[in-house]
């Protein structure tokens, strides 16, 4: 078990790797993951010494994260377009998309990310199905075809501020989910 410190910097790093994952890439130099998760390389290097193991976990804790969510909105949510929504708003504003690419990418083959995978990717497809069988939900609409637009949204354009990127993001996302209902359940 780590000490509150250690939990703290472990998570501070992770979170990091997240942002500088989503906008660098794979290829993002470790150095400026601790740079900004303010800690020096050596702690880094203590939590992660190899790269892959950071990337991973960085990666699977969002997928987690997503997976959560869908589930969550599955049993906390009466309208399934609703629930639906409430879970492509957490995939979008975690970059699932964009981290997910990545691992694929780099073929980031691990037990226990591939099982968070299939998780998140079960509860979307039952979320989908739901609003699309209450006549909610455009029934022409794939999942994969969902999840690249998430991933769009979720990707910042260069140069632009995260938070002015997350402001531009929500509103993106908020017209195509407006876009997948049916015209009569709108």
């Amino acid at each position: 078990m780590l000490r509150t410190d250690a939990a703290r910097n472990r998570n501070r790093i992770l979170a990091a790797a997240q942002e500088v994952l989503v906008e660098q890439g794979w290829d993002a130099p470790l150095d400026e993951i601790a740079r900004r998760a303010e800690v020096g390389n050596a702690t880094l290097y203590r939590h992660f010494p190899v790269r892959e193991e950071l990337l991973t976990e960085a990666i699977e804790q969002i997928v987690a994260n997503v997976a959560d969510a869908a589930e969550e909105a599955a049993a906390k949510e009466d309208d399934p377009y609703i629930a639906l929504r409430s879970f492509l708003e957490v995939a979008a504003q975690e970059r699932l998309a964009a981290l997910c690419c990545l691992s694929e990418e780099k073929a980031v083959v691990h037990p226990s990310l591939a099982q968070q995978k299939t998780r998140m990717v079960q509860a979307a497809r039952s979320l989908l199905y739901r609003a699309q069988q209450a006549g909610r939900v455009r029934a022409d609409v794939s999942l994969e075809e969902i999840m690249v637009a998430v991933a769009q949204v979720g990707r910042p354009l260069p140069g632009t501020s995260r938070s002015a990127a997350d402001q531009f993001g929500t509103r993106i996302l908020q017209l195509y989910l407006d876009g997948l209902l049916v015209p009569d359940s709108a």
